[in-house]
């Protein structure tokens, strides 16, 4: 029991026995497979972000597997999150939110674990370089007071950032296990003490297997587990009972360079007598130059719609001819370590064109799609001419191929299965 003098601190609580997790218990106890779930803290640096869902895809496939989702995020978000993340985030706890005074109830919690792991955590906290030490203390003692009122026996956090750095001394000081997700940003661009941070966790988790075998290049200390992005297909439906609208998707999120839209668009030009239409999805500050560089190189074949929510992809990606995903390194070593959206669209019964790019080699078949090297245009061109040239019973035979091996391969459910074993093994 909490103090009397913290009961204020309910209000800044998550209360994650929702009606989802129940069920999902009693479930469990009906089919006569009953077990003990961990309750897990999930410490997120920002959240919920538009172009993130798989964050929010993987609490609730967990959350439907019968663990207890405490959600503890570090920074609000700057802007608004797809509207299913924004009810999780109106469960989570935000550090800004909590009472100051919890560091203290924090740090107590440490103590029945003795010195061993107090000078662990003490270790990560002096070797680290990134953060300033007295804001990661505060904070990882903060998800500590968090994670012990809630019995969490489970510390996992999402990028390598400040994060997980909080995670690692909030765990190591209460004697539990922690583990994270690199997403691939944290090698490729901005690594933080990403050794340290490897080597302290109790497992990693990759979303592709050419980034686990370049993290195990960084050290092969911890078990890194290749657990790619999934999605649901049963949210997701095909309508192969009449004819697409002729044009070419792409789903950007956030328009990086990474994202490969100006290899796209030059392709479009060399392919500028079949005039093939292209609708965008996704915005950011990238977009005003990729405005201008369709007019220059496809004039009039390109539709910038803007961020749309996932219901929209939901209701209208199945009337597309097909999706592209011209994903690419940039110059500054940022990528895309396993895009989620090949799947989402495979879901949908589209088929695909896209670069033979980490996290798409091992999606992209000959039966689901064309893939050609990225950054090669005349490549990319030739993929989609051969697409849009295919008859139509063709492309959704593709189409359908691709779905059922989403089915087969990349859902949430299984990816939950195998986060939710590696938890428990622990």
């Amino acid at each position: 029991m909490w103090p009397r003098r913290h009961a204020r601190f309910d209000r800044f609580v998550l209360r994650m026995e929702s009606e989802e997790c129940g069920h999902a218990r009693r479930r469990l106890i009906e089919n006569g497979t009953d077990r003990h779930v961990k309750t897990v803290a999930y410490v997120l640096n920002e959240f919920p972000v538009l172009s993130e869902t798989f964050i929010g895809n993987e609490i609730r496939a967990m959350a439907k597997r019968g663990h207890r989702i405490v959600p503890i995020v570090l920074h609000r978000p700057r802007t608004a999150g797809q509207p299913d993340d924004r009810l999780l985030a109106n469960e989570a706890v935000y550090l800004d939110a909590v009472p100051g005074h919890l560091v203290a109830a924090g740090a107590l919690t440490g103590l029945p674990f003795g010195r061993r792991r107090l000078l662990a955590a003490a270790g990560f906290l002096r070797a680290q370089t990134s953060l300033d030490r007295r804001q990661l203390f505060g904070d990882a003692m903060k998800i500590a007071a968090i994670a012990a009122r809630h019995r969490c026996s489970h510390v996992h956090a999402h990028f390598a950032d400040a994060a997980t750095s909080a995670a690692i001394v909030a765990a190591r000081w209460m004697g539990r296990k922690v583990s994270f997700v690199c997403h691939g940003r944290e090698i490729y661009t901005s690594p933080q003490d990403l050794a340290l941070k490897l080597e302290s966790a109790d497992f990693v988790v990759s979303v592709s297997a050419d980034l686990t075998r370049d993290l195990i290049n960084v050290t092969p200390l911890p078990l890194i587990a290749t657990i790619p992005y999934a999605t649901d297909p049963t949210y997701f439906h095909t309508r192969y009972d009449v004819e697409d609208n002729g044009r070419l998707l792409f789903i950007g999120g956030h328009l990086n360079v990474h994202k490969g839209l100006d290899d796209l668009i030059c392709a479009l030009e060399l392919l500028a007598p079949r005039r093939l239409m292209l609708d965008v999805v996704g915005d950011g500050p990238y977009r005003p130059y990729l405005e201008q560089l369709s007019d220059i190189k496809a004039p009039g074949m390109v539709r910038f719609l803007g961020s749309r929510p996932m219901e929209w992809i939901k209701q209208h990606g199945p009337d597309y001819l097909g999706l592209v995903g011209p994903f690419k390194v940039a110059a500054d070593g940022s990528r895309d370590t396993g895009p989620i959206v090949v799947k989402e669209a495979m879901a949908m019964g589209l088929p695909v064109v896209a670069s033979r790019f980490m996290g798409l080699k091992e999606t992209v078949t000959d039966e689901t799609g064309f893939m050609y090297e990225p950054g090669d245009i005349e490549q990319l061109a030739a993929a989609i001419r051969r697409l849009v040239d295919l008859p139509t019973a063709q492309r959704r035979a593709m189409g359908e191929a691709g779905r059922q091996r989403v089915i087969a391969h990349f859902t949430l459910d299984a990816q939950a299965e195998a986060l939710s074993d590696l938890i428990e093994t622990m």
